[in-house]
């Protein structure tokens, strides 16, 4: 079961039904969308999509999903799950534009990164992180994300693969 977690100024916690609205409207934002997944989807994708945090997700223990919350608001979505795309565990997060810019990004990642380090006990954590998207770069390289290798999309785009290990042990370049 996804526990909840605190930060200095975050609360991280399992979705409730009544954040539907909430979810949607974070997924709905193209300032937000634009960077997850596929890209902006439809109303209808992104409430399926929430529907499947319970039904699959949580149901099945799948992997640790959080509601953000500041101040009792819904301010993002955080994940942190298993990917084929770097044979690990990957971390996911989006936050609402309004607390853009006020280190939230950063202080969910660092949350988000010990817990699948003291929690899940995983030696290393990976992000995937479109070329473009400047600001999340910035974020995630400050908290010691380093750039591994790239992935050429199918609509011409890069997808940057990051990965952080954790303290104490060697970096392959080391």
């Amino acid at each position: 079961m996804t526990p909840t977690l605190r930060t200095e100024r975050l609360l991280l916690e399992p979705y409730v039904p009544e954040d539907e609205e909430d979810f949607v409207a974070l997924f709905q934002d193209r300032r937000v969308s634009q960077w997850m997944g596929d890209g902006p989807a439809t109303e209808a994708e992104d409430r399926a999509l929430f529907g499947r945090v319970f039904t699959k997700v949580y149901a099945r223990d799948l992997f640790d999903v959080w509601a953000v919350r500041r101040n009792g608001l819904l301010v993002g979505h955080a994940e942190i799950k298993p990917t084929d795309v770097v044979q690990g565990h990957e971390i996911i997060y989006a936050l609402t534009p309004d607390v853009w810019g006020s280190g939230l990004g950063r202080e969910l990642a660092e949350a988000i990164v010990a817990y699948g380090f003291d929690t899940l006990g995983l030696t290393e954590v990976h992000a995937t992180v479109a070329a473009s998207n400047s600001a999340s770069l910035a974020v995630l390289n400050r908290i010691g994300f380093e750039h591994v290798r790239d992935i050429g999309e199918d609509d011409g785009s890069t997808t940057r693969v990051l990965t952080r290990h954790r303290a104490g042990r060697p970096t392959p370049q080391e």
